[in-house]
């Protein structure tokens, strides 16, 4: 197992070709999901029929742990949980456990839908896990239905985050996604509910992941429009990123009570700082959000390599990124292209 100080040295060492390091590792441990959010998972493509991976198609735990260690020899310091909906995972917890014993993690995350956390927040406390982020796009019972395929409630998910708190999986953070006519009158709600408790809503542009949501760029809701709306409520103040890479944007009431967020991948890319790789629930390594194809790691691993051969082919992988599709979304020319869907590889 590598020391922090190597890990230290090798961040330096490994970059990509526009000399971005490899900090953050998201791990889809499920593709599965018990929400049919239209932007991720449509009901009309993803029905209850719809063939998901077998078990045995997805990584074992055993075999995460590995490969994470693998990425934390080679600077990862942050690793993220995510789905599908990764509480559908059984013992998960577990996972948390073997993770938080790899030397050089400095912090585990967790992004859900929030609907099992009173079930599970406490254990995974207990296990390791630092943080949580939970999807909430709305308040509003009718519109939360809408945008989640007609699963779940606003309640179930308030529970959930009432419960992270409870844990100590603090700070809790919100995501939510604006759609233009759909929930963007809805978004001062959701300040209003959560000012001052210590949960930062954080705000997503209606982005273009996967090739199945419909996506229409009438329906983006800019973020500096967005502030600029909600600026006529609160008085709010720009403030600095937490660390180098941060992708959203932080502002925080001037009367002390809170801050929040901004993640703007359309209008004001930040491609240049990404320093995030996502391993998919059945073992392929994404370089982007918006990646066409990953590299496979499950075949090489379940045939035997070792881990300088494992090693290897995520060096090379790294040392080839050049993505950027953010930022060439608009330009004028730009191919289209297919995108794997954000189910099989995390937020």
């Amino acid at each position: 197992m590598s020391t922090t100080s190597d890990n230290i040295l090798k961040l330096k060492l490994l970059q990509d070709t526009r000399r971005r390091p490899l900090r953050d590792l998201r791990i889809s441990v499920m593709d599965r999901c018990n929400f049919r959010c239209p932007y991720c998972m449509p009901e009309d493509q993803y029905d209850r029929h719809f063939q998901f991976l077998h078990k045995d198609e997805r990584l074992s735990f055993a075999e995460i742990v590995r490969l994470a260690k693998l990425f934390v020899e080679r600077g990862v310091t942050k690793l993220r949980l995510t789905g599908g909906e990764p509480l559908l995972r059984r013992d998960l917890a577990d996972l948390v456990g073997e993770l938080s014993l790899i030397d050089g993690v400095e912090d585990i995350a967790l992004t859900t839908n929030g609907v099992m956390l009173p079930q599970h927040a406490a254990a995974l406390k207990a296990a390791g896990l630092d943080r949580v982020t939970v999807s909430l796009d709305s308040l509003d019972p009718d519109i939360f239905r809408l945008m989640s395929g007609g699963r779940g409630s606003p309640e179930q998910v308030v529970e959930g985050i009432e419960a992270a708190l409870e844990a100590g999986l603090a700070p809790v953070k919100i995501n939510a996604v604006i759609q233009r006519g759909v929930n963007d009158h809805t978004a001062t709600d959701l300040v209003e509910r959560f000012r001052g408790t210590g949960v930062v809503v954080r705000f997503i542009e209606f982005m273009d992941v996967g090739t199945l949501n419909g996506w229409d760029e009438s329906q983006l809701v800019p973020s500096a429009e967005l502030l600029e709306r909600l600026a006529r409520r609160w008085d709010l103040s720009p403030a600095e990123a937490n660390y180098r890479g941060e992708v959203a944007q932080r502002y925080v009431f001037d009367d002390g009570a809170g801050e929040i967020g901004f993640i703007s991948s359309v209008s004001q890319p930040f491609c240049g700082d990404c320093t995030r790789a996502r391993l998919s629930s059945e073992g392929s390594i994404y370089t982007c959000l918006f990646a066409s194809r990953g590299t496979d790691l499950r075949g090489p691993l379940r045939a035997g390599a070792d881990d300088a051969e494992l090693g290897a082919i995520i060096d090379t992988v790294w040392h080839k990124r050049a993505d950027r599709y953010s930022e060439l979304r608009s330009v004028a020319g730009a191919p289209e292209r297919e995108k794997i869907q954000m189910y099989y590889i995390g937020g």
